[in-house]
């Protein structure tokens, strides 16, 4: 028995997956809400958000994600970051998968990623959880109704929680996995109920197809001028840097907060909806952001709750520090309506050091940048995936290595070469610690590090004096016009009690630089080959 509006000629029966329970397609956000209540799936909170945990699994399980091995994408996958799986193996997970869903009820959704029409990539999102159908509907963007009665899916994904693969059957890592097939136009996601894991498959998908028609894929949020789409800027980072916190700015307009393109067009945004942490959410920092923890459809996910008055506690991580909220753009006053912008003005790259080296904001050459990108030094933060309980500091390349099929030179040559075509201003911005290390030091101060990106935005920050950065050789303004941001914080040798000890740090950054840096060196132009060699 089916529910809700589909193309009659693109049933999942059509589609050869049968003899399942009730299937409910494309519903809205009241008719999800009440499922999940009905299946048990979470609770009622304040203003109708819905209240979920994902048991054990509160983070992706990048170790879990397998690429199908086939011929026609043999030479184009970076099987050094990916891991491959059989097609015979992958025939058995689905034909297992499958035989396992049958009789339950499941939920479709018929979304598309891609703002921009020119590159819009129709996908259908199976869920056997009400509540993955509400998210799925928050994060990817909605075909107009009527659309539906004709929508032709390019790819599918199934996510089936309660299936456990078999390793040895299957030719995976664990009973969790993650398997993308590219010729079958199939995604498979089996026992994990962490939401993320529906975003970031399609994320994964964008990234190995846009690049062939001339797309930068990129792991940033992105905004622009009020009143004027040109004036626009992107901000790579790794979860927990501060992508969706800082490109949340009141003066400006938010396109989006994690996946967008580059194209010849512009930016546009991949995505209908944002995924915000939501440990120590004030009102007072990010009000739009807390506000949406009360509104109705909202999806909270691993945070602890008063039990009687379902009052949210922002400061209790005891479930996850990756506690997070989920919600549509249009939940944000001042989110853009098209999610389009013109050619990126500014890029800044977001980094969160842990070892407390690097000042709160530098400019960088377009070979510094490529050197920064392809590096994708940060610290991953805790609860971002599963046993990280602290920050460490990780070499992520392009900002986003997990969801990265091909080769990170392939994304760095496509940056790099619309960074020099459309004249972007390049930064890397430091939202870990100053004056000492993790542990020893503190973590940057928010007002600080968004009075000077402020200052990049509107071009004021390029008219101050800048030196030059004895271990990286980026520029380093020396003072800028805020009460917000004293000298001595621009200099973060300053910041220590012992300049010596910092030394020291500054020394094994980076050479924890240049040993990463060695993977690329073959296939890089003289000038980035420079900026590593120092």
């Amino acid at each position: 028995m089916t529910k809700g509006r589909v193309n009659p000629e693109r049933t999942l029966e059509q589609q050869g997956i049968t003899g399942l329970g009730e299937v409910h397609y494309n519903l809205l956000e009241p008719a999800l809400v009440e499922q999940a209540i009905l299946h048990g799936e979470g609770t009622l909170g304040k203003g109708g958000a819905l209240l979920v945990t994902t048991g054990k699994f509160t983070g992706r399980s990048p170790k879990d994600k397998h690429i199908v091995r086939t011929p026609s994408v043999e030479d184009h996958i970076w099987w050094d970051n990916n891991a491959p799986m059989e097609p015979e193996a992958f025939d058995r997970l689905y034909d297992d998968m499958i035989a396992h869903m049958k009789g339950r009820d499941y939920f479709v959704q018929d979304m598309y990623a891609g703002a921009d029409a020119n590159y819009r990539l129709d996908v259908r999102l199976v869920t056997e959880l009400a509540w993955h159908s509400l998210f799925i509907r928050h994060m990817f963007r909605r075909p107009e109704r009527d659309e539906l009665d004709t929508f032709e899916p390019e790819f599918t994904v199934i996510n089936c929680p309660t299936f456990k693969a078999d390793p040895a059957r299957h030719g995976c890592r664990s009973d969790t996995v993650i398997a993308m097939n590219f010729d079958r136009k199939l995604i498979l996601v089996g026992n994990t109920e962490y939401a993320g894991e529906n975003k970031k498959s399609i994320f994964s998908l964008l990234n190995y197809l846009l690049p062939e028609k001339g797309v930068m894929p990129m792991h940033c949020s992105a905004n622009h001028a009020k009143g004027n789409p040109v004036d626009s800027a992107i901000f790579f980072g790794l979860s927990g840097t501060g992508k969706t916190t800082l490109s949340a700015d009141p003066d400006r307009i938010l396109i989006g907060d994690d996946e967008h393109g580059w194209s010849d067009r512009g930016a546009f945004n991949f995505e209908g909806g944002c995924y915000a942490k939501t440990i120590s959410l004030s009102p007072e920092a990010e009000p739009e952001i807390y506000a949406t923890c009360s509104m109705f459809g909202t999806v909270i996910e691993n945070m602890v709750f008063d039990e009687e008055t379902l009052a949210l506690d922002f400061e209790d991580d005891s479930l996850t520090a990756n506690m997070r909220c989920a919600y549509p753009l249009d939940y944000i006053s001042n989110a853009s309506k098209t999610g389009l912008a013109g050619h990126p003005k500014n890029v800044i790259m977001l980094t969160c050091d842990a070892f407390g080296v690097l000042p709160p904001i530098a400019r960088l050459t377009p070979a510094q940048a490529m050197y920064h990108f392809l590096s994708g030094f940060t610290s991953k933060m805790a609860g971002t995936e599963r046993g990280i309980t602290e920050p460490q500091p990780v070499f992520s390349t392009c900002f986003g290595a997990p969801f990265m099929p091909r080769r990170p030179e392939v994304y760095g040559k496509l940056l790099r070469e619309k960074i020099a075509k459309h004249g972007a201003t390049c930064w890397l911005v430091n939202t870990g610690w100053t004056g000492g290390a993790f542990g020893t030091g503190s973590r940057m101060p928010i007002k600080a590090t968004r009075a000077l990106l402020s200052a990049a935005l509107n071009g004021s920050l390029a008219n101050v004096k800048f030196r030059k950065d004895p271990n990286f050789g980026f520029e380093v303004p020396v003072n800028v016009a805020s009460t917000a941001v004293p000298d001595i914080l621009l200099d973060p040798r300053r910041t220590w009690d012992d300049a010596s000890a910092y030394d020291r740090q500054a020394k094994k950054l980076v050479e924890m630089f240049a040993e990463n840096f060695t993977q690329y060196e073959e296939n890089i132009d003289d000038d980035v080959r420079a900026v590593a060699i120092g």
